[in-house]
């Protein structure tokens, strides 16, 4: 069950409205990289945790703590909004702020939400969850995390570097704080689940002896001209998880030019396929 609490996670203030940080805001709420889709992928993953029941929580806890990030983050589009304009007769008069408005925020904010925060990017794009990865294996989704956390971290860094209010500064510092400390945790955790050498390569529990060995650890190039392929540490010595050698040679192809024969009758082909 959850528990809510009516103080916001962090505080949350506005010197100068700005409808149009409004909208870049918007971005960490809906985008890809923004709030929704980590406490949606926290969540599930949650969900469908087993094994160690400390990842569950572990995983509950900052889905919990990124819905608060979401209440912030909509508290301060609210607040940039302030001010907005209810009419675009408001242009005539010359208001910045409507000119502001009409110059490049989303009138959805107005249209549809009544200068609100909503539930999409910063283009008005809704959140469709269609970036959120729960695999089910603990290794693999707490790899996906990192990355989540660190394009979230990028995000969170540019609108700093967008707005010149301090309370919006204040806000993303512990923002970007949190994402840190986030990146650190999964990164821990995958270190508990065994680190590069024991959880790696995903999923660790298909026996190895099973794949085609000739593959696992070669780098292939595909240069038409059948050149060396580009050198670095992932072409020779030790691989990351310490069951092979890296090695990296030219692709040749291996299999056959396709051919499925004709087309089945009644099938929708042309005459000439059949």
């Amino acid at each position: 069950m959850f528990y809510v609490d009516k103080r916001l996670q962090f505080p949350v203030r506005v010197e100068t409205p700005d409808p149009l940080f409004a909208r870049a805001l918007q971005q960490a709420i809906g985008g890809v990289e923004g709030e929704i889709r980590v406490a949606m992928q926290y969540f599930f993953q949650a969900c469908g945790a087993r094994g160690n029941p400390k990842f569950r929580d572990l995983l509950m806890n900052t889905a919990a703590e990124e819905l608060g990030h979401i209440e912030m983050l909509a508290t301060a589009v609210a607040l940039n909004l302030e001010g907005a304009p209810l009419s675009l007769q408001e242009e005539a008069a010359g208001n910045p702020v409507a000119g502001a408005m009409l110059g490049g925020i989303n009138l959805k904010n107005l249209l549809s939400a009544g200068l609100s925060a909503m539930p999409v990017d910063s283009d008005g794009v809704p959140f469709d969850m269609s970036h959120i990865y729960a695999s089910g294996n603990a290794a693999a989704d707490m790899s996906a995390n990192v990355t989540a956390e660190s394009t979230g971290r990028i995000l969170a860094t540019r609108l700093y570097n967008l707005t010149n209010d301090p309370g919006m500064k204040e806000m993303l510092a512990f923002l970007i704080a949190r994402d840190t400390m986030h990146q650190n945790q999964w990164l821990a955790a995958l270190e508990e689940l065994g680190g590069h050498e024991d959880a790696f390569p995903i999923p660790n529990s298909f026996p190895q002896s099973e794949e085609n060995q000739d593959f696992s650890y070669a780098f292939l190039g595909f240069q038409r001209d059948g050149s060396e392929p580009v050198q670095g540490r992932w072409s020779e010595g030790a691989s990351i998880d310490g069951n092979g050698t890296f090695t990296s040679r030219p692709m040749e192809p291996m299999g056959e030019e396709p051919n499925l024969g004709r087309a089945r009758k009644g099938s929708g082909a042309q005459a000439e396929q059949e």
